[in-house]
């Protein structure tokens, strides 16, 4: 019985030093401390190879460090231990699709199958995942016709996406307007996404149109000022003063 009672006491210490390990881990991943997580991170994989959360940050620090096949690795690992779950399949299909885009032609259309597979099954898993949406509508947008393409699948899925949270609906509304070169139609989506939810972001988007596309610098202006009167900042003042002294 002894015995026992000692086994007992060290796997709970054990267990309660892993938690410990990864909550520091994990604090040093939240504070965008990419190479210090990585260390934490691949000491307690030795230690655990089968950590699904450990696996998922593996993954997603090198996603913020843009190596992309490690990434691809890490979650390739998760959507074979776990196929039904729609964020591990989204950031697999995800990150496949941000490699295609850096890679050759031709091994891009040889990715860009699973990439369709991967995100499409995220959506029918999850009817609420936002990004998954996101990515949706901007990859039918992005690609020709030729190999997929499609304005109308993109607008569907902005429409999805109106439905779940209406400010990314606009959002998403808004990109493929910009894609489109209806900049007068952007303008709109942007508008109701300030209305909508007001983030910067969704300011940022309006003013970019207004200066990049329209080259328009008193709404330009007019959109800072009231932007900065929602999320005062010394960037936004900089531009603003710059804006009035040309």
């Amino acid at each position: 019985m002894k015995k026992i009672l000692i086994a007992l006491f060290l796997f709970c210490g054990t267990m309660a030093y892993g938690q410990s390990a990864f909550a520091k881990a994990e604090q040093l991943f939240q504070a965008k401390k990419y190479d210090q997580a990585l260390i934490a991170f691949e000491k307690l994989y030795k230690q655990d190879a089968s950590n699904k959360k450990v696996i998922e940050r593996l993954g997603d620090i090198a996603g913020r460090k843009n190596d992309l096949e490690t990434a691809i690795t890490y979650y390739k690992k998760l959507v074979e231990r776990e196929p039904s779950n729609a964020n591990y399949n989204f950031k697999y299909g995800g990150t496949l699709g941000l490699h295609a885009k850096n890679v050759s032609k031709f091994k891009a259309l040889g990715l860009l199958d699973d990439v369709k597979m991967y995100l499409k099954k995220a959506a029918d898993l999850d009817p609420q995942h936002i990004e998954v949406r996101h990515a949706l509508s901007q990859m039918y947008c992005e690609l020709p016709g030729i190999i997929g393409g499609s304005i109308k699948k993109s607008r569907a899925y902005a429409n999805e996406l109106l439905a779940i949270s209406p400010v990314d609906g606009h959002l998403a509304h808004g990109f493929i307007d910009e894609y489109e070169e209806e900049y007068d139609k952007a303008v709109i989506s942007y508008r109701k996404a300030i209305n909508t939810g007001g983030s910067m972001l969704t300011y940022r988007k309006l003013i970019e149109v207004y200066k990049n596309h329209l080259k328009d610098e008193n709404r330009t202006r007019e959109v800072l000022k009231e932007a900065y009167k929602v999320h005062p900042s010394p960037s936004l003042k900089a531009e603003i003063t710059a804006l009035e002294n040309n």
